[in-house]
């Protein structure tokens, strides 16, 4: 049992409970921010399409609208901030045929009502100036200029790591399993670590929300339907696109999009399927044809043989009622004290635009915890700068070599397709919340995400984080348990076999 007694524990360090953490870091509280996985963003946030998006999906009135909005407008000093990859590219929706054009009519009216700014109906032949391999049978377009893109995972990294420059305590591979209760009050949790004692916890769980508020006593009824999304990524050196194209919106979803990144590459996807397993996040041949498909609907341009990886992410798709009295709507989001249960910061459905909203959901937990007494005193030297670390392929040639000069490992590629150096993967390995794993530095560096997909790349990344971590290489893992890389050194493999020879 830890003996320590927090003033707030967070559950999940996904996007949102890294900005959580965050935000509440510039006030004099003792925070502990746990999860379950080995490393942070192992959830939902490793797996979306990195949209900021503008605000004219949700529903007028609704918390989610809410949210979008004013997280939205929170993006560009948050990014200067923390150093978050983050360009306001703006995004179109794209009717194909004279058929779909009154949807975008309906968009822009909800967007109106949102206070989404800057949105613009466009001609299809407009549309086919600004983006030349658009479908040719594109009617019309909305534009919104607040849209834009992010680095999911720098997303949280950033965050979580101010956060503990600002004396945020992280614990992961440390899993919730219940809340310790004095009367109807949250007292803690009991973790896998033991007991962890505090006087306010926040539900931040993502996909497993609903267990943990119903481990509380509350809202029994919510339940998160996981809903798979499946992605084809493309190498950038084949094709590469200037926008971020949505389709028009279907009821359950936002639509198979093909989007830039800020790494340059296209994606396209997702798809919506409701599952029940909180785990699958595998991809069907059904559902990628169904990507394919849709995506070749915006742009008919893209070929298959330019796809380097696939993958599918899972969405917490909540049952909430609209949060607003008199507003219709069914999966809204949670955000809320509930009045039956003291000590506890109950969030639930975050799903997209989840995101974007991160931050104005965080602001909001801080409103929240101040209405309900909590006496928040800022911190004197609290520091809202994140200084990122160096991307050895975005620097100048000049840059570069002041760089190598000053640390010879940045002047060795371990990763060819991204040219990630040794002294990138270094630095991850020795930041405020180390990546321990394969997969925490890809999420970091980028390496192993070109076309050979790790091929070249991990047999030295296994070496480094041995070496790094003073750790056996076969303790090594792409994401933790149940995922290492070697089961023994081939010397012992050709001792066997020379045994058996004999």
């Amino acid at each position: 049992m830890n003996s320590k007694a927090y003033d707030v524990i967070i559950v999940g360090a996904g996007v949102v409970g890294c900005m959580i953490a965050r935000f509440l870091s510039r006030y004099k509280l003792d925070i502990l921010l746990i999860d379950k996985e080995a490393d942070l963003c192992m959830g939902t946030t490793a797996s979306n399409t990195a949209i900021i998006h503008a605000g004219y999906d949700p529903v007028p009135g609704s918390l989610k609208a809410a949210m979008n909005v004013r997280g939205n407008r929170m993006w560009d000093t948050l990014a200067a901030e923390l150093g978050i990859p983050f360009e306001r590219r703006g995004d179109y929706v794209v009717a194909v045929g004279k058929e779909e054009l009154p949807s975008l009519d309906a968009l822009y009216d909800k967007g109106m009502q949102n206070g989404v700014p800057g949105m613009l109906l466009i001609s299809g032949d407009e549309l086919r100036r600004r983006e030349p391999g658009i479908n040719p049978e594109v009617s019309g377009a909305l534009w919104a200029s607040t849209g834009g893109i992010a680095d999911p995972f720098a997303a949280a990294v950033a965050p979580a790591e101010n956060a503990v420059r600002n004396g945020v305590e992280v614990m992961l591979e440390t899993e919730f399993q219940g809340f310790l209760m004095d009367g109807s009050r949250v007292v803690g949790i009991q973790s896998s670590r033991g007991e962890l004692r505090s006087r306010w916890v926040v539900n931040s769980a993502g996909i497993y929300s609903d267990a943990v508020m119903h481990k509380a006593g509350i809202r029994p009824e919510f339940k998160i339907t996981p809903r798979r999304g499946e992605y084809y990524v493309f190498d950038r050196a084949d094709i590469a696109i200037n926008n971020v194209l949505f389709p028009v919106p279907t009821k359950v979803s936002k639509g198979i999009l093909v989007t830039t990144t800020v790494h340059g590459n296209t994606i396209i996807g997702p798809n919506a399927q409701n599952i029940d397993d909180k785990e699958d996040r595998s991809v069907t041949r059904e559902g990628l044809n169904e990507v394919w498909q849709g995506a070749r609907k915006l742009l008919p341009q893209l070929e298959l043989k330019h796809a380097i990886a696939v993958f599918a992410g899972l969405r917490p798709a909540g049952n909430a009622p609209c949060a607003t009295a008199g507003v219709d709507c069914k999966n809204d989001y949670i955000i809320e004290i509930p009045d039956s249960v003291s000590g506890l910061v109950n969030l639930g459905g975050i799903e997209s635009p989840g995101l974007v909203s991160a931050p104005a959901i965080a602001e909001r937990v801080v409103e929240l915890l101040q209405d309900a007494g909590e006496r928040l005193v800022e911190k004197h030297d609290w520091d809202p700068i994140r200084s990122p670390r160096p991307r050895f392929r975005e620097l100048p040639k000049e840059e570069q070599k002041i760089l190598v000069h000053n640390d010879p490992s940045y002047g060795r590629i371990v990763c060819r397709c991204e040219s990630v150096t040794e002294g990138e993967i270094l630095a991850e390995i020795r930041a405020p919340i180390p990546a321990r794993t394969y997969d925490a530095l890809k999420r970091r560096t980028w390496l192993g995400t070109g076309r050979c997909q790790g091929g070249f790349d991990i047999p030295r990344v296994v070496e480094i984080l041995s070496r790094e971590l003073g750790l056996s290489p076969l303790e090594m893992s792409k994401k933790g348990v149940g995922s290492r890389f070697l089961t023994r050194p081939t010397k012992e493999v050709e001792a066997d076999h020379a045994e058996a020879d004999v």
